[in-house]
């Protein structure tokens, strides 16, 4: 249980610091609209961890190994991202720069949005998928497949991945106080152009020629309280 701990705890921070859209957009959420804005998306982040998680652990390793490389859904994910991050851009240009505030969301359909938003921007990255998948192959056969301890470790993984968000969140709050409206929009912007590229990143990926699989043994999954 302590190296489960270690090794959760471990991965949680590095995952927090995992240079990627999701870093740079919750960073700007906790920027132009504060602290509960910028936890509400990231919960919609960690719930498509969790589900990511689940569907590697539940399905079969087969499968997920090869849906994990099928270049139409990086193609498909990547365009979703592309054409919000295009859309934000744009919308930006149509904007009086002296309308621009520091905004803290007010009803709760605005906070939802923010939660359906980090959820989305979390799940359509299929190489969030792989990464679990890469996580079970690798650690649950030391675990023994358990599946009280692998979820066990995912939980002390979230914990502390939400943890250091949250000191993140906490520091960008501070930069509130330097913005200009010229400024938000600067940052606005910035968020937009990092989706641009990171959304054309992913469907990248479906054009780069996939090494031949070789054929290995996958561990099977075995619930240990049958």
């Amino acid at each position: 249980m302590l190296d489960d701990l270690i090794t959760g705890i471990s991965l949680g921070f590095f995952l927090s610091f995992m240079i990627g859209p999701v870093f740079f957009i919750l960073i700007e959420t906790s920027i132009t609209r504060g602290f509960k804005a910028a936890i509400t998306f990231d919960l919609g982040v960690i719930i498509a961890d969790a589900i990511f998680f689940t569907i590697a652990f539940f399905s079969s390793f087969r499968l997920i190994h090869a849906i994990k490389d099928d270049p139409a859904l990086f193609i498909f994910g990547g365009l979703i991202m592309l054409t919000y991050g295009v859309i934000s851009f744009v919308r930006l240009k149509r904007v009086q720069v002296d309308t621009l505030l520091l905004t803290p969301p007010n009803l709760r359909k605005d906070y939802l949005n923010l939660f359906v938003k980090g959820f989305l921007l979390n799940f359509i990255n299929v190489g969030v998928l792989g990464f679990w998948l890469a996580i079970i192959i690798t650690l649950g056969p030391k675990m023994e497949m358990d599946s009280k301890r692998m979820f066990i470790f995912f939980g002390f993984t979230i914990l502390a991945y939400f943890i250091t968000d949250i000191f993140k969140i906490a520091l960008a709050k501070q930069l509130r106080r330097k913005l200009t409206p010229h400024n938000i929009l600067k940052v606005k912007k910035v968020s937009s152009l990092i989706l641009i590229i990171f959304g054309l990143a992913i469907m990248l990926k479906s054009v780069i020629p996939l090494e031949k699989k070789q054929s290995i043994s996958l561990p099977i999954i075995t619930n240990k309280t049958d």
